[in-house]
């Protein structure tokens, strides 16, 4: 398979005449995206005369402190720490779904909703005194029809096949909760209008390779996967909700008729997500996705200012300062959020593992060979985290003429244009079999120098066999992790050229990041360790929440009567 963008040979949309020109009208697209825009402006405004929800701020602190050590622990990226952090809750609350106890069936959705939007605000992850009072019960509404479609199908005896399809029931549920509780107006209206374009330009070649369903449905998550890295729970929701229109507010015969359907519905998602072609999709819109998330942080700034947004926009001068501002501090944030990325995931593979050494390894040592190396030991412990940090921290500034080329693309964006450039994927479906064994040998190879390599370093440190096997294990995860990282830093670059010592890294590493996938993929399918320890961990803490909350409204009501 081949792939490649073709460009219009085009003179640059941003000429030297910098008076604002009237007939250079604002392309369709991109009014749409400033109609969405208002919508999520008049979403800001508060409502009046609507009870709001509000938590104790002394509680609220020592919760958020909380879940920022929970975050270290098991990191995420931003925009999915309040997704996982309410799919935590749900896990613990309904944890009896599981486990098949006869508990779950009287489950109170009325009383886990109120605690779960409570929570979450106490969190941090919602803000305190916004939402509103009436939102508890549409999250219960949300509860009792997740609730059923788990009761309808966790009667299956295969305790494997359980576990799996209560993580995804939950995960989708948590995916709907957070839209309710946090509507995602702006980033949608983005979504929507970089999905829109880039089903207007990318081309297949041979057109009859995917039928237009397929390929819209391909461009919709690669532009979630680009443009907010959005994982697969939040994209299988979406995908959810495009199939079934009414599902947000699904009449018992559409829950009923899901509920029947459900493991079919899941398998057809999980089609979608890994289609054959669906990384050339990727690679496409992962190339564009700055010019969205520049455009995202122009609207941001021309929205909190007086006047006509379409006006500013066709004044041509004025628009290339305001990229121009958006480029910069976007750069700017690019690298402190990376410092902040590398830290987290540091600190995260570090605890990940002591843990790991401390109740697996050294005991697994001392039983089967009757002693570990203490230098060995610190070396189980300090290497991986360095490797970490070492990926985190060199990445690739953006090129010089990178702003440029942005100017130029933003432009073919912002303008109506009669041509547009078209972005072609091209498969050949003949099989070059010689050509195959030849690719699939050199990968072979670079598979074993790499493990080699890894094993070769924990032998030197002199590691005993199996924390040699649990610690490649790890190392893998890291690498994969790490390279999800760096690829994050190339988020504000267009036009990007590879050196020959990153096609040497992607050599080496590539092979092992894809088992370090592979490994995540597979701890987190079967990780019904996890449900249990976060049951066992937040269970005494919301206790303990609820006692500073009770005992701090106590002292408020003995303060007011001093008088």
């Amino acid at each position: 398979m081949e792939e490649k963008t073709i460009f219009s040979e085009e003179t640059s949309h941003f000429s030297e005449n910098h008076e604002p020109d009237p007939s250079r009208d604002l392309s369709s697209n991109i009014q749409e995206l400033i109609k969405g825009y208002k919508n999520y402006k008049e979403s800001l405004e508060p409502q009046e005369k609507v009870p709001v929800i509000h938590v104790d701020e002394i509680a609220s602190k020592v919760a958020s402190a909380y879940e920022t050590v929970i975050r270290v622990i098991n990191w995420k990226e931003e925009q999915l720490v309040r997704r996982t952090a309410i799919e935590r809750k749900l896990k613990r609350r309904l944890i009896t779904e599981i486990s098949g106890m006869k508990l779950a069936n009287n489950i109170n959705s009325e009383k886990a909703a109120e605690t779960l939007v409570l929570e979450s605000i106490r969190g941090g992850h919602l803000p305190n005194d916004q939402i509103p009072q009436n939102k508890i019960g549409v999250v219960q509404k949300i509860l009792d029809k997740y609730i059923y479609i788990l009761k309808r199908d966790l009667s299956s005896k295969n305790r494997k096949n359980r576990v799996q399809f209560y993580n995804w029931t939950l995960e989708i549920a948590a995916c709907e909760i957070e839209e309710t509780l946090a509507p995602p107006i702006r980033e949608n209206t983005l979504i929507s209008s970089m999905a829109t374009l880039m089903e207007n330009r990318i081309q297949m070649n041979p057109l009859d390779i995917i039928n237009d369903e397929d390929k819209r449905i391909q461009i919709f998550i690669a532009v979630h996967r680009t443009l907010f890295h959005l994982d697969d729970p939040i994209i299988s929701y979406r995908l959810l909700k495009y199939r079934h229109s009414n599902w947000n507010d699904a009449s018992p015969e559409t829950i009923e008729k899901i509920a029947n359907n459900i493991t079919e519905i899941r398998k057809d998602l999980d089609k979608d997500l890994h289609h054959p072609l669906s990384g050339k999709f990727f690679k496409i819109c992962e190339r564009y996705d700055t010019l969205w998330l520049l455009l995202k942080d122009i609207l941001d700034s021309l929205i909190k200012k007086e006047g006509d947004i379409k006006e500013k926009l066709n004044d041509q001068k004025a628009l290339k300062n305001i990229l121009r501002e958006a480029y910069d501090k976007r750069l700017k944030t690019l690298r402190r959020r990376l410092i902040k990325m590398a830290i987290f995931s540091t600190l995260s593979i570090l605890i990940a593992n002591s843990v790991s050494l401390f109740l697996v390894e050294v005991p697994l040592a001392k039983w089967l060979y009757g002693h570990f190396n203490p230098k060995a030991m610190a070396a189980d412990i300090i290497a991986p985290t360095i490797l970490m940090l070492f990926l985190t921290i060199t990445t690739k500034k953006p090129p010089k003429n990178n702003l440029a080329v942005i100017t130029e693309e933003i432009g073919k964006i912002v303008y109506s244009k009669k041509r547009n450039d078209i972005y072609e994927i091209k498969v050949s479906k003949g099989i070059n079999y010689i050509f195959n064994f030849f690719i699939t040998l050199f990968y072979l190879v670079a598979v074993v120098i790499s493990l080699g390599a890894i094993i070769w370093a924990l032998r030197f440190f002199g590691l005993p066999p199996t924390s040699i096997l649990i610690n490649t294990m790890i190392v893998a995860v890291i690498i994969f992790s790490g390279l999800v990282i760096r690829q994050r830093a190339k988020e504000i670059t267009v036009d990007e050229k590879s050196t020959v010592w990153e096609f040497v890294l992607d050599v080496l590493s590539i092979p092992v990041a894809k088992l370090g996938q592979w490994l995540s993929f597979k701890w987190k399918k079967y990780n019904v360790v996890s449900v249990f320890v976060t049951a066992l961990i937040d269970m005494p803490f919301l206790a303990f929440i609820n006692f500073i909350e009770s005992w701090s409204s106590f002292l408020k009501e003995k303060k007011a009567e001093i008088h």
